[in-house]
């Protein structure tokens, strides 16, 4: 394997990780330590954050498809972050 090929799967699996550890962070998965579903929403946003400035950090240095996979991870990230904040609103106001 290139070191090419090499940086390009390592670039996948970050990206893979924090977009398990987000959904897990926003109760979507459960956490594999615990075997339970837990949520803290504060954390999902420091993910969100930092795939966010993974972004940012490597325009103009990624190929098309790692673009267009890390702006695909964002975006449904991003949707599922909303969802959780929209259900707590909707509990707080229902309370």
């Amino acid at each position: 394997m290139g070191n090419n090929e090499k940086n390009k799967s390592l670039f996948y699996s970050l990206v893979l990780t924090f977009q398990a550890t987000a959904m897990q962070q926003m109760g979507k998965l459960k956490n594999p330590l615990t075997d339970k579903i837990e949520r803290n929403l504060e954390q999902a946003q420091m993910s969100i954050d930092i795939l966010d400035m993974l972004e940012t950090k490597t325009k103009g240095n990624l190929d098309e498809e790692e673009e267009r996979f890390l702006k695909s991870v964002l975006h449904e990230l991003k949707l599922n972050y909303v969802d959780e904040v929209s259900k707590d609103k909707k509990t707080q106001t229902n309370e």
